[in-house]
């Protein structure tokens, strides 16, 4: 039994197609790009959402960061992040207000389970 060309080429694409899609997936939702440590304080933490209920917080830290070219408008520098681990989250649902110190990890893209953030706080350091 032979196999024509056309099936060939079409089996070829197919599978460089499926392959190229699951490597875009990986890179944009479960490749962390990058992980570190921000304190701040604890401006609010919550669980929302409809289908998915997850964990948002942010924190507030020290320092002002400027928008755009002109001075005019100084912002507070802000994280805001997810939560996955109900252990984590249970510490910070009791730490609103006080000053913090979280390890995140981030992700180019969100996943409705994981949060509504590209960083998702994966340890709480220290709470003051």
């Amino acid at each position: 039994m032979q196999i024509s060309k056309k099936t060939k080429i079409v089996t070829i694409v197919s599978t460089i197609v499926v392959l190229a899609l699951a490597a875009f997936i990986f890179f944009r939702f479960f490749f962390v790009y990058s992980s570190g440590v921000n304190a701040g304080d604890l401006n609010y933490f919550q669980q929302e959402g409809i289908v998915f209920k997850t964990y948002e917080g942010k924190i507030i830290q020290s320092g002002f960061k400027s928008v755009g070219k002109s001075t005019e408008g100084l912002h507070s520098n802000e994280l805001k992040f997810s939560v996955t681990d109900k252990a984590v989250a249970d510490k910070l649902m009791r730490a609103s207000g006080k000053h913090i110190e979280l390890r995140w990890k981030r992700y180019m893209g969100t996943l409705p389970w994981r949060g509504n953030s590209e960083y998702i706080a994966t340890e709480v350091l220290s709470i003051e």
